[in-house]
């Protein structure tokens, strides 16, 4: 069904039947082995592979169709598909394979004095309802990581990418089918009707959780509309703040690689911090490192004394994420003022410090609340894959639950088993 048919369906009623079906899926994944986990992940990698050209060819679609709407350069990055991109999320189903099933773990366990035993173990969520703007991409990462975990799910791709995610999902669920498991256990909407995101938003009687993985206008609606549970990510405003103690060539190198590797992703890095006492002599290379890169520089007047091509700053520009070659640059006296400008202006994404100063390092990784800090490092290492994880849904930058990328871990709960020899309470 291709998404203008699919607008003259009944939502509500294509909606429940998706819900129902996730639902009755969920409840096989939740007492699958890993083996047979992990042999639909490899198959499901194998028709990646296989369908490379088929994949492409979808993307030329959205492509084109990207195009003739004036998205922009970042936005196309975002959606483009290549055979290496391609490869890529081959190879992250593979190494989700290889992750320990977290399925069934126990976190702790211990013994009370009248002899019951008790353990914390881990357990899947249930259905998972992933919401997503261009990236393809998520398609795959998405629904491998939900059936390690041992959860269903179901995907609502952007319009933009909607016959690139088809084409995924088709190789996902032939892994699911080769492997004996119900092709149920990862769906896609099959309509690009705004309304069907609205009602996955109340379907609590089916899904357990809501990622939302797109931009602000996506995540407040989220936040605003949702009655299910949500892993929060509002915006990536990151930042890298040099410090007085930094080394000049690695505040060089972390600063073009954190705002210019991949400028359309969430961990990029819009704004820069400078102490003001080095900013003369670290931040000149900089300056031409990014006007090289092709990066508009937007900086407060110390910084626009060092360069004639820095666009004046205004206060806007501390409060956006701009997801393109623009970056924000201001002088601070301190770490203090840093931090404090962070606080004011972030979004609990990723923040990092340049500085050969470990208790400096120390003292701002402990004083920021977002859910990853770095020292000495690029803001783009934000991402499950980079960690170790495999893949990642998102980041959520919310309190609960999950916190930074969320992987196959932040995608279960836990429940007690309390094993007794027939104990009853006085």
């Amino acid at each position: 069904m291709d998404g203008a048919a699919a607008n003259d369906t009944n939502v509500a009623d294509l909606m429940a039947d998706i819900g129902r079906k996730a639902r009755d899926a969920s409840r096989i994944l939740g007492a699958v082995k890993a083996e047979q986990k992990n042999a639909a992940l490899a198959a499901a990698a194998a028709a990646l592979r296989a369908n490379t050209g088929a994949i492409k060819d979808a993307n030329a679609k959205d492509m084109d169709a990207a195009k003739a709407k004036g998205l922009s350069g970042a936005m196309l990055d975002r959606l483009e598909l290549n055979d290496a991109r391609i490869d890529a999320m081959a190879k992250g189903l593979e190494d989700i394979a290889q992750l320990n099933d977290p399925v069934g773990e126990i976190i702790t366990s211990w013994t009370r004095p009248n002899g019951l035993q008790i353990e914390r173990v881990r357990t899947p969520l249930g259905v998972i309802g992933v919401i997503y703007e261009s990236r393809p991409n998520v398609t795959a990462d998405a629904g491998g990581l939900c059936l390690k975990a041992g959860n269903a799910c179901i995907l609502r791709g952007g319009s933009e990418s909607f016959h690139s995610s088809r084409a995924i999902l088709t190789a996902l669920q032939s892994g699911l089918r080769e492997a004996g498991l119900p092709e149920t256990a990862i769906q896609m909407v099959p309509t690009t009707d705004r309304a069907a995101v609205g009602k996955m938003l109340t379907m609590t009687k089916y899904i357990d959780v809501i990622v939302p993985r797109g931009g602000q206008s996506l995540v407040e609606r989220v936040m605003r509309e949702s009655r299910v549970p949500t892993f929060l990510h509002l915006i990536g405003l990151c930042h890298t703040y040099i410090h007085s103690d930094a080394d000049p060539k690695k505040a060089r190198d972390i600063v073009l690689n954190a705002k210019m590797r991949r400028t359309g992703i969430c961990g990029a890095t819009e704004t820069v911090l400078v102490d003001e006492n080095v900013a003369s002599s670290i931040m000149p290379s900089i300056l031409e490192d990014l006007d090289k890169a092709g990066c508009e520089v937007r900086g407060d007047q110390a910084l626009q004394a060092l360069s004639g091509k820095v666009v004046p700053a205004t206060n806007e520009d501390w409060d956006t994420e701009y997801l393109e070659p623009i970056v924000s640059i201001k002088t601070v006296k301190n770490l203090d003022e840093a931090v404090t400008h962070i606080l004011a202006h972030g979004s609990d994404h990723t923040d990092s410090i340049v500085t050969e100063n470990r208790d400096a390092a120390e003292k701002f990784m402990n004083a920021l609340s977002s859910a990853i800090v770095m020292h000495n490092t690029s803001t783009q290492f934000a991402d499950g894959g980079e960690f170790g994880m495999g893949a990642e849904i998102g980041i959520a930058t919310g309190k609960l639950h999950a916190r930074g990328p969320v992987g196959v871990e932040q995608l279960t709960t836990f429940k007690y088993k309390v094993r007794g020899d027939g104990q009853i309470r006085p």
